[in-house]
């Protein structure tokens, strides 16, 4: 074995597709410059002709913002619910494992 296997991250895939798209460089130049085998090259610079749509196609949409504080509120009753509720059965609830 060569040496030890490498896991690029997003942000340098990319990097290095949209270097591909420009074409600027030939492919050896690239693997060269990158450190990168010419066949990972393609592969990325494909995905992202392949998924190029996706990224516009959420523009369009926007994603609610969860309200932190109102799900906590809601845990916190909740949980005061099932205390008084397995209470009130005749169930003994478990202690909270305070240290």
């Amino acid at each position: 074995m060569t040496g030890k296997r490498r896991n690029h991250g997003a942000a340098f895939k990319a990097k290095v597709a949209l270097a591909a798209l420009k074409g600027d460089k030939t492919l050896a130049e690239l693997a060269t410059q990158f450190q990168v085998h010419q066949s990972q090259i393609l592969d990325w610079k494909q995905r992202l002709v392949e998924r190029a749509d996706e990224l516009f196609a959420r523009e369009g949409r926007v994603e609610p913002e969860t309200d932190i504080k109102a799900l906590h509120a809601k845990i916190g009753q909740l949980a005061m619910e099932n205390d008084f509720l397995s209470g009130a059965l005749g169930r003994v609830s478990a202690p909270s494992a305070k240290r």
